[in-house]
């Protein structure tokens, strides 16, 4: 059987963490940005963790094992 290779282009794009959740840059801010508002443009900057819908293919992509990347929920009494 040959070796795993990962994926070269998407192992530059995403940032793995310490837990195994995955952090990519958020998409639609490049270019064309003179109408979006301001509150959007700034969350464009901060990276985004990747949900479970792409987790499964970016984990055969990268031969890596994952976790989901969903924040908790405060709970408060």
């Amino acid at each position: 059987m040959s070796k795993l290779k990962p994926n070269k282009g998407l192992k530059k794009r995403v940032r793995l963490t310490a837990k195994g959740k995955v952090k990519v840059s958020r998409a639609f801010s490049g270019h064309l940005r003179s109408h979006k508002d301001g509150k959007i443009l700034r969350s464009y900057r901060k990276r985004k963790l990747v949900g479970g819908a792409d987790l499964k293919r970016i984990s055969a992509m990268l031969c890596t094992r994952l976790t989901r990347g969903e924040k908790k929920a405060a709970v408060t009494d």
